[in-house]
Parts: C-alpha cells; structure tokens; sequence
C-alpha cells in the first residue's frame, strides 16, 4: 500500500545497543544519509540541577514542555509564532516530541538539549518545536505516521525535519550527540540537514509533500458497502484468537517475544473468544484459551514489571520472564490491566486476580488522584538515588540493596528474600536480556519465583500468617521508600485515559462484591468496601464535566493542567470517555451519565465520523497545522478509537429504541465494513475490533432489567449479581419509577423499558427481568434466582 512511499527511502536496519528498546527499530538513509538507532551504549542518567534560564516554553502548562523550558535550545511551542518564524528566516524546522515520563527523552535532553554546542547548531540553522505527544496526539500521529512508515519502526523521542509549511523532510527517533559505530551523532545530523537545505531545498520540500500524499491517500481507509461481508467477524476473531496462541509463551506468560508489553487488548480477545467457544459447549476447548490469559496475568503479577511495595503496574518487561521492567507507570496501562484483572476473577473466581485489581486502583487512589477527583497522567521511570543526587537514573525508587532490606525488615528479612528471590549481589541475573551492561549490579527488583504455599509449609507457617508477614514487610519497606526522592509525577489530566480508569474503577464497585466474605487483604491492597470505588469514578467523570466539557456546544477538550488546554477532544477523548460513562450507569451510576454519554456520541459522531466512508477519523480537521486525518485501527498500549466506538455504539443500541438504535447500528456496521480488509488481512493487529464486529452479529444483546428504589440495598446487592458473572454480551438497565428523572429519560428513551418498570415495579423489593431474542423472563426476586438465570446455558450456540 505504500510502496510508492517507501522508495524514498532505503532501509538499513541497525542492531539496538541497549536494554531498553521499545521496539527494534530501523535506520535509513534518504535523501541523505541519516542513522536512527534507538538508545546510545548505557542508561545514561540525567541531572536533578538545571541552569535557570528561560524560553519560550516556560509559558507553557504542560510538564514535558516544562522540563526543556530552561535548555539553551530556543524552543518554541507548536504554533503559528514558530511557524511564521521559519517561513521568515527560510529554514527548516526541527521537530522534538516526547512526554515527560519518557527516559530517553530524557536522555537526549541531558546530552544534547543542554548541550551549548548543539544548542547552537539547532537555534542558528532551524526553528526548534517541542511537542507533548499526550497533549498534542494529532501532531504526533502525522509524523510517528511518517517515520513508520518511511524507515520501518518508531518511539519516542521523536526527531523530524520539516519544511517551514510543516511537511515532513527526514526523521528517526533518538540521536547520540556524536558520532559512534561509524553511525552519525546529532551534531552531524545537523550540519548535514543545514546543508542539505540549502543546496536541495526544492527537492526535499517535494519529497515531503509528496510523503503527505501517498500517507493521506494510503490511510483514505473507504468502506465499500454499508455493511461488512458476512462470515468476516467470526473469521477474523477465530484467526486473531489462533494467532495469539500460536505466540503464546508457556513458559512466563504472554502473547509474544521480550521486550514484553502487557498488552491488555489481546487478553480481552482470548476472553471473549474463549467464552464464545464456551457457549458454544467446547468446555475444554474454552479453558486452554482461559488457562493462557489466567497464566499470564499470574506471571505478570509474580514478575518485576508489577510494583509489590506500592500497587500498579510498570509499562513493560525488558526480558522474558516479566522481571526487569521500564519503571515508569502510564494511567492508560492501569485502567485497562484492573479491568482484565476484574474479567478474570468474574470468570474463575480466583481472589488474586480481585486482590491484583485492587492493588491497581488502590495505587491509583492513593498516588495519583487530585484534589478535585481528577487522575494524573503517569510517574517517570528516573528518580534520584538521594536528596542530594546529581542525577537521575532509571529505576531507583524501586530497587532495593539486600543490606538495605536487612536494616528495614529485621527478624523478617531472611522470610521476604527468599520469597523475592533477593541477593547481596542483585537478582536481575533470570535472563540475559534483564541486565546486560550491569546498571542494577547489587540491586534487586522483587519478583516471586516460588510457591507462597510451599514456602509457607517450609517455614510451619499457615499461608494467611505467612502472607500477613510478607504486608507487613511491604508496608515497611514502603515507609522506607516514601523517604527517598520520587519520580516526577505528570499530573496532566488526559481524557481519554481517564475515561479508562472511570471504567475500571465503576466496575470493581460490583465485580469484587463476588468475593468470599472471609477473604482477606495484605498491604498495598486497602480492602475497602467495593462500593467506595463507584465514587471515584464519579468524581473524575464530574471533574472532567466541569473542567473540559462544554454544554452549549457539546463539545470536550483533550487534557487539564492548570487549566483547559488549547486542543480540542479527540476521537479517543470521545470514545473512551463514552465507555467509561456507560460502565459507570451500568454499574450503578445516575442515568444522569447514560444522558451524557448519548449527547458526546452525538459530538463524535459529528466531529469524526466519515459519513460516506465509515469509521471515525482520529481528529476534527479543523486545524490545518494538523496535515493528516487518520483513521487508526490499531489496537496497541491502547485500544483504537474505533474499535471502543463499535462496542459503544452496539451497547447504546441495546439501551435505547427507534431511531437512536437504527443509527447505532448501522454506524457501527459501516465502520465494520470501512475496516473489513484489516479484519481479513491482519485480524491480530486489531484484537478488540475483532470482539467489536462479532458483538455485532449477535442478533440480540442480553438485557437485566432492575426495577426497583435506587437508595435500596436490595438494588446494589443484585446489581452484584448481574455482573457477578462475566458476560461481555450482556448490558444491565436499572430503573426506579419513583424518580420521575428516571422514567422521564426511559419515556424518551426507550419506552419498552419505561413499560416494563412502570408493570413490575413494587416498593417492597427489586424485581429482575433478563432479556434477549424479544422475550423476557418472568419477573425474578431475589440475587439467588437472578444468578442462577443468568447462569444457564445459552439455547443456541454461535
């Protein structure tokens, strides 16, 4: 498809030279030549101190932009001033993007940003943008676009040369300041850019107008009917589902080769295949599928990749075995690991999948919420090693000496080391890819190797009293890391990944209700009564209405930090915020969030959609600095507009009637059918679209109906039972006809459902009714018979 584009350039692929790719990426060379390895030799570590002086970016709120706001590089933000700028001097632009939890940005700062020498080179010869990818994904998505698709690979940081109107000339990822390995530094870069300007100015501008083309023709995604072809769905899932498993590690878990992502997508699909393939009564069939996700999420779990002393998950495992992770902690990763966490205990029961979500949203809780209930974006990787460090390096919150443990845990210690598998010399020794240039030598990032069980028979231990020992000692040893410096917090508010957390957050308020009475919790798992996880989400929900959403025009802004920033909303804004509000009705939320999420919808739909095409597009168009709309299918760190808007508009469809439900529905197969090649081709590229399309051909979605007082604790406790088990087919309706704004909403709504509230409904009890293929249960009473109905065996199989 871009094979125009490709040539040119020629690709020559370069080995990575350290231990933290995020994916091996390529060199190229075009139109000269220009290297783009991925890491220079070391971790290199970056200084605390900063000479205070003053650019452009100092004005701004964003706290990557922040961060260079005293280099010697004349930065400029993305904007009119600085593109004007460069149309005046007639010189190229250099274009930086990161984020502030990123470590190799980091890296490229300390050696070349601060450099005066390069600072000179970027501030006489281009005009020097900064760009926050979290606060600016449009800008990014057209250059990572370019870069991908040109050399092959691409991360952060990213290096583009523009032309003064913003088309791409050449790029790459992260530059050495000098020259290494016969492989051009920075500074050589530079001076070959300059130079190449001046004497082949005409060529490069054509050869980046001509990359936007081929990039806007090749991603002009068109469907070529209304609806997708039949049989496409349940192909594309079953090819997805083999294709994981066929990259199923058995020995560690997970879905592919180190460096090892979570990747939370693909184990949603394993789900939700193997549940089909449940209901279809090939038990032994589903539980391979189930065991593989159970497995993983185990490993994960066990591995160093999770935070034992303080909850959360860090962004990936350099190495097989989920041990030496990349520390920083993203909210995107968060909110979508405690929900696959929550599916896995709604379907095996097994409490240390609850007790892993709950370590997830109690971290979340506890680090990362703000005053008004808004969620903060992320936590770096790099912190000092002491208050009076010079330098950062990556990690050093979190590791531990095992003289260190020895001090702090006392008579306890010999216990917690076996079980973390802690040495004087550093246990970052499992794999050859954990450590390879000695950065964490004498160091220990926990991991649990052996059996709790085991460990605790050997000791004479029971297991509860051995696992109270090991809380015990992780509150310790959390005390002891409070002390140390932390990583810089990105308290920037991004919409869109805090409509994951409010999903996650919604659903653990009825999910971990299924947990036995006797269960119990070992720090850094609070054990809270679940129900107080409902009003988390519903303060980041409020914060977002009331600080990035405006009611006259229906319309969101992307993030919040000391203020609404200046970008708009974009599709993921939309559509993850959407699934979070309905999770958050769902589960027990006003209808009050139902409404909203029917009215952003609407926005999205006209902001995004491609009425003739399908699908929605990644922006509004509306700035022309932005040269790409894409329409992104990929299901990656974070699922794709897209694919979440398919589900929504299948779970809007099954709640409201008459015109709103035919729009739904043939929005979602139009957008199906925009991505049909995709779904064919390269069903494992975009997992979560795959479970979309096959909830599209069931014919009609579950329906619990609860009627019933809303301020009742009948209510919430069958609330419990419909989501007790895991149905991802299901949707749950709860009405009160006695709250005339309940049945004023269902009236307009869908007024079967206000019918059937008004018929069944009495003030003594909350009555339940399962729906689905236009008939309903006889009215149920009481969590034991709901439970029971909805575990029976579908009739019919798929």
């Amino acid at each position: 498809m871009l094979g125009s584009l490709r040539l040119l350039s020629s690709l020559h692929r370069l080995p990575s030279l350290t231990r933290l790719p995020p994916r091996p990426f390529p060199a190229t060379a075009a139109p000269i030549v220009l290297l783009f390895p991925v890491m220079a030799q070391g971790a290199a570590s970056h200084s605390v101190s900063e000479e205070r002086r003053s650019n452009r970016l100092g004005a701004e709120h964003s706290p990557y932009l922040l961060q260079h706001a005293h280099n010697p590089v004349n930065w400029y933000p993305w904007g009119e001033e600085a593109f004007q700028e460069a149309k005046k001097r007639d010189v190229p632009i250099f274009l930086s993007i990161g984020y502030s939890t990123c470590h190799w940005c980091h890296v490229m700062e300390v050696e070349s940003f601060e450099n005066e020498e390069v600072a000179k080179l970027l501030n006489d010869g281009f005009v020097s943008i900064k760009v926050d990818r979290e606060e600016r994904p449009d800008v990014d998505k057209v250059y990572m676009t370019y870069v991908q698709a040109l050399y092959g690979g691409g991360g952060w940081p990213l290096s583009v040369f523009l032309s003064p109107d913003l088309k791409p000339l050449m790029g790459g990822t992260y530059f050495p300041p000098d020259d290494k390995y016969g492989r051009p530094g920075f500074k050589t870069v530079l001076r070959k850019v300059k130079e190449a300007w001046a004497v082949k100015k005409t060529e490069l501008v054509k050869s980046g107008a001509f990359a936007i083309e081929q990039l806007s023709e090749a991603l002009s995604t068109k469907a070529g009917s209304g609806t997708i072809a039949a049989g496409v769905p349940q192909l594309a899932l079953h090819s997805c589902a083999k294709q994981l498993a066929e990259n199923y590690d058995p020995a560690h878990g997970g879905f592919g080769s180190p460096p090892k992502f979570p990747r939370p997508v693909e184990m949603q699909l394993m789900l939700y295949h193997s549940k089909r393939v449940q209901d279809s009564g090939k038990q032994d069939k589903a539980n391979e599928g189930f065991q593989m996700v159970y497995f993983t999420l185990q490993c994960m779990a066990w591995g160093g990749i999770h935070d034992h002393v303080g909850g959360g998950f860090h962004r990936y495992s350099v190495d097989e075995c989920w041990h030496v992770p990349h520390f920083e902690k993203m909210l995107y990763d968060q909110g979508q690991l405690a929900n696959v966490y929550l599916d896995a205990f709604a379907i095996g029961k097994d409490v240390r999948f609850s007790s892993v979500a709950q370590d997830i949203l109690d971290y979340l809780r506890r680090d990362m919420i703000g005053p008004s209930g808004e969620i903060f974006s992320a936590e770096d990787a790099d912190s000092a090693e002491s208050e009076d460090s010079t330098r950062k390096k990556e990690g050093a919150f979190y590791v531990w000496s095992s003289k260190e443990v020895d001090e702090i845990l006392g008579e306890h210690a010999t216990l917690f080391k076996e079980h973390y598998y802690i040495k004087p010399s550093g246990n970052c020794d499992l794999s050859r890819m954990s450590d390879p240039h000695n950065e964490f030598k004498g160091k220990n990032v926990l991991i649990e190797r052996n059996s709790t069980e085991a460990i605790a028979s050997k000791l004479g231990l029971h297991v509860h009293e051995y696992l109270e020992i090991l809380g015990v000692c992780r509150r310790k040893l959390f005390d002891a890391r409070s002390k140390r410096p932390r990583p810089h917090l990105d308290d920037k508010v991004i919409v869109s990944w805090n409509g994951l957390a409010i999903s996650s957050f919604a659903r653990a308020s009825q999910i971990l209700k299924g947990e036995p009475d006797d269960t119990k919790y070992y720090f850094p798992v609070s054990g809270c009564k679940p129900e107080e996880y409902i009003g988390v989400a519903e303060k980041a929900a409020s914060f977002i209405r009331a600080n990035l959403y405006n009611e006259e025009i229906n319309r969101l802004l992307h993030s919040f930090r000391k203020g609404p920033s200046k970008a708009p909303g974009f599709l993921d804004d939309y559509a993850f915020l959407i699934s979070g509000l309905l999770d958050l009705y769902e589960f027990g939320g006003a209808t009050t969030w139902l409404s909203w999420a029917a009215r952003l919808q609407d926005a999205q739909d006209e902001l995004f959609m491609d009425k003739t095409g399908g699908g929605y597009f990644n922006t509004p168009g509306e700035d022309p600095s932005v040269l790409l709309r894409v329409k992104e299918d990929h299901d990656g760190a974070e699922p794709s507009g897209n694919s979440v808007s398919v589900i929504n508009l299948v779970r809007l469809a099954s709640i409201f009637s008459g015109s709103r439900f035919q729009c739904y529905k043939q929005n979602a197969e139009h957008l199906l059918a925009a991505f049909e090649t995709r779904l064919k081709d390269m069903a494992i590229a975009v997992p979560l679209m795959c479970c979309a399309a096959d909830m599209l051909t069931i014919p009609s979605r579950k329906q619990v109906v609860l009627v019933g007082r809303r301020d009742s604790e009948e209510l919430q406790e069958m609330l419990a039972a419909a989501h007790a088990s895991y149905d991802p087919n299901k949707t749950v309706i709860h009405i009160d006809p006695e709250d005339a704004g309940d049945m004023k909403f269902w009236e307009e709504s869908n007024r079967n459902i206000a019918l059937m509230a008004k018929n069944n409904f009495t003030s003594d009890k909350v009555v339940a009714l399962v729906c689905q293929d236009f008939t309903c249960s006889p009215p149920l009473s009481g969590v034991a018979a709901l439970h029971a109905f909805l575990l029976r065996k579908p009739l019919s199989s798929s």
